[in-house]
């Protein structure tokens, strides 16, 4: 009888240090306590369904004590499903607390969805209380004189909260900053009026809502420094006047080649016509024979000929001028 209650016994205490092993690997007893001690109310249920759900419990109970501390009132299924979607808990509650103590209106939901969206909760709280300054890289733009101007300028913005799921971000400010830059200066009449009212350039792109649609609101630009480039004008002129003038040489090369062209032509058709004079000189005895065979042609005709011949030579020997020896030109 004594062994089958010591059995008894050693069976229930054996079951008892498995189940205290059990519940100390699947519920963690300080976490809890610290819950407790803290005000937080916890059932070790949802301790232990939390293992089963994979989610970390000491990512969960944690910024759950730091809520309840700061006046918040959070619930564990709202931070579990946040978790379980692949949120930052403690960074959407320390989100939530900074945003409460600063009295700026951001809801659980709200930031969750901020989170969510891949954006940086706590940095866009910490941003619409303490504004930031971002410089924009250098900007060259050119005035009407044709002056360039490269100018650097400090935005300071403030995040919108409500902008931040959905909003651009810092790169279409930079953008747009460095757009109304390059317009402000371009309508410029002069270089000299821009360095003398840096103001104008800040004015003028503050005024055209370059915030629209972003998730910051633009409270300032401030321009750093202007500083004067290149004389653009000038090179642009000198350029087009270098190209006039290889337009206008190609241009007289081609009227060169052209007239070159047509003086061979004309050369060509010259040795051409005194081709066929030759030719058709060369038939003249032939033809003079011929009449002579056929009795078309005298002598008398023939003597006639002759001294018509020699006449015409003695004429075109006068009608030549004389050269400086007092010979006639050949």
């Amino acid at each position: 009888m004594e062994d089958i209650v010591f059995g008894s016994t050693l069976i229930v205490v054996v079951l008892a240090a498995l189940l205290l092993i059990v519940v100390a690997r699947f519920i963690p007893i300080g976490l809890w306590v610290t819950a407790f001690a803290s005000g937080v109310r916890l059932s070790f249920v949802n301790l232990f369904g939390m293992r089963f759900r994979r989610v970390d419990p000491r990512a969960i109970v944690l910024p759950l004590i730091a809520a309840t501390k700061a006046g918040l009132h959070l619930s564990v299924n709202l931070l579990e499903g946040h978790y379980l979607a692949g949120g930052d808990v403690n960074r959407v509650v320390t989100a939530l607390i900074s945003a409460d103590k600063a009295n700026i209106e951001l809801g659980f939901q709200q930031a969750a969805a901020i989170d969510l969206a891949g954006r940086d909760v706590k940095e866009a709280v910490e941003t619409s209380v303490n504004p930031k300054v971002i410089n924009t890289p250098r900007v060259a733009a050119m005035a009407k004189d044709g002056i360039q101007l490269i100018a650097i300028a400090r935005v300071t913005v403030r995040a919108n909260i409500n902008r931040l799921v959905g909003g651009a971000g810092v790169e279409t400010i930079l953008a747009r900053v460095g757009e109304g830059i390059v317009s402000t200066i371009g309508s410029s009449p002069s270089h000299k009026s821009v360095l003398e009212n840096p103001d104008i350039i800040s004015k003028a792109v503050l005024n055209k809502g370059l915030d629209a649609g972003t998730a910051y609101e633009i409270l300032s630009i401030d321009i750093a420094d202007v500083d004067v480039g290149k004389n653009i004008g000038a090179e642009l002129q000198t350029d087009q006047a270098e190209a006039d003038k290889q337009i206008a040489q190609a241009k007289a090369e081609e009227r060169r080649a052209m007239a070159v062209a047509v003086e061979q032509e004309n050369r060509a058709k010259v040795e051409e016509m005194r081709a066929r004079v030759v030719e058709a000189e060369a038939e003249v005895p032939l033809a003079m024979a011929e009449a002579f065979r056929s009795g078309n042609l005298g002598i008398m005709d023939y003597a006639r000929y002759r001294n018509l011949q020699s006449d015409t030579e003695m004429r075109e020997a006068i009608a030549k001028p004389e050269n400086g020896d007092g010979q006639r030109k050949e």
